[in-house]
């Protein structure tokens, strides 16, 4: 069977949300056309932006996912992320702090959608 290889996330603005994820993944999309922006995260798999449906990217509606950025290293190595990204003009949700999984921290893109960083499981 097929495993997920899209992972698609709302947005209001391509040009934005683009310049914003490119800044925080440090990451170049790899198509790019006026409602949609793919980026390739691993051979096959694609992160992508779409404004083609934009009514339902509302943001105050509630959030039911995240997107979520396993990292391995310490958590000095997630605080040290968190800084990074704060400099980069990330809107913090929750600021790092120590869960049942390990240190992590939330992030929101300019539509809402949350971005959570972990270590590696």
């Amino acid at each position: 069977m097929p495993a997920p290889n899209l992972f698609l996330i709302y947005v209001r603005d391509t040009v934005d949300a683009t310049a914003f994820y490119s800044r925080l993944f440090e990451i170049e999309p790899t198509f790019t056309s006026p409602r949609y922006v793919a980026f390739e995260v691993a051979p096959g798999v694609l992160f992508a932006l779409w404004s083609g449906r934009s009514e339902l990217a509302n943001p105050s509606t509630p959030r039911t996912s995240e997107v979520g950025l396993m990292v391995p290293g310490t958590p000095a190595a997630i605080d040290e992320m968190f800084m990074n990204w704060v400099a980069k003009g990330a809107q913090v949700v929750e600021e790092p702090y120590d869960d049942v999984f390990g240190r992590t921290f939330v992030v929101a893109d300019p539509d809402g959608t949350l971005i959570r960083v972990s270590p590696v499981d």
